[in-house]
């Protein structure tokens, strides 16, 4: 045989050599009768026996004490196994959008202590702010288990009670014991949502609209 035969030769074993595909990593995460739950490179599948499988991994048989897969034409066997594609997840990050309203005021519902507000965003109220009547209809019996103080408004110095928020909650985004204010007197018109909320969760301004993402 020459030398150029041999190099063909050679060259052709390096080409099939570069078209064999690897094995996917396989995991057997959850065993059923006839069904069996994979991950096949970090994602998660339903295999059933019968059906055709996916990336290259057939279910051939499952119980609760194992599963026979066929591995790119291989068969192999398989017991039950840990999830790390569910272990090394990103959390899912809680995200409210908030378009921008008449007089370019951000207004959302949401709620405190489980009962509905409606809420205006500013940034300038150092708590969760309302007046004594709102105050009254949450059921916040501000007098007794408030601190009093004083607090600065347009009008003037008027008096107001510092108390705690159990929960409050806009979206999907629930914060726990929140610092409000309540003001004697009917102002302000709307319950603001301070800084007591708004500093324990990122805020992306958009222009059009304000993004509230929960942070973990």
């Amino acid at each position: 045989m020459n030398s150029t035969k041999q190099f063909a030769i050679f060259l052709a074993t390096i080409l099939a050599s570069a078209l064999v595909v690897a094995d996917p990593a396989v995991r057997v995460v959850g065993l059923f009768t006839d069904a069996a739950l994979v991950t096949i490179d970090g994602q998660r599948h339903m295999l059933k026996v019968g059906l055709p499988g996916r990336d290259g991994v057939e279910l051939l048989s499952s119980d609760s004490r194992g599963a026979t897969l066929r591995v790119n034409g291989e068969i192999r066997d398989f017991g039950l196994q840990p999830d790390y594609s569910v272990d090394n997840a990103e959390p899912t990050r809680q995200r409210v959008v908030i378009p921008k309203g008449a007089g370019g005021h951000y207004r959302i519902s949401g709620s405190i202590n489980g009962q509905g507000v409606p809420f205006m965003l500013d940034t300038g109220a150092t708590s969760v702010a309302m007046n004594s009547n709102q105050a009254r209809r949450l059921g916040i019996d501000y007098k007794v288990v408030g601190t009093r103080v004083s607090a600065t408004t347009a009008s003037g110095q008027v008096s107001a009670y510092k108390v705690r928020l159990d929960r409050v909650k806009v979206g999907d985004i629930e914060l726990t014991n929140i610092e409000g204010l309540v003001l004697d007197g009917g102002f302000p018109t709307e319950v603001l949502l301070g800084m007591s909320y708004l500093s324990r969760v990122r805020m992306d301004d958009q222009r059009t609209s304000l993004i509230l993402e929960r942070r973990f």
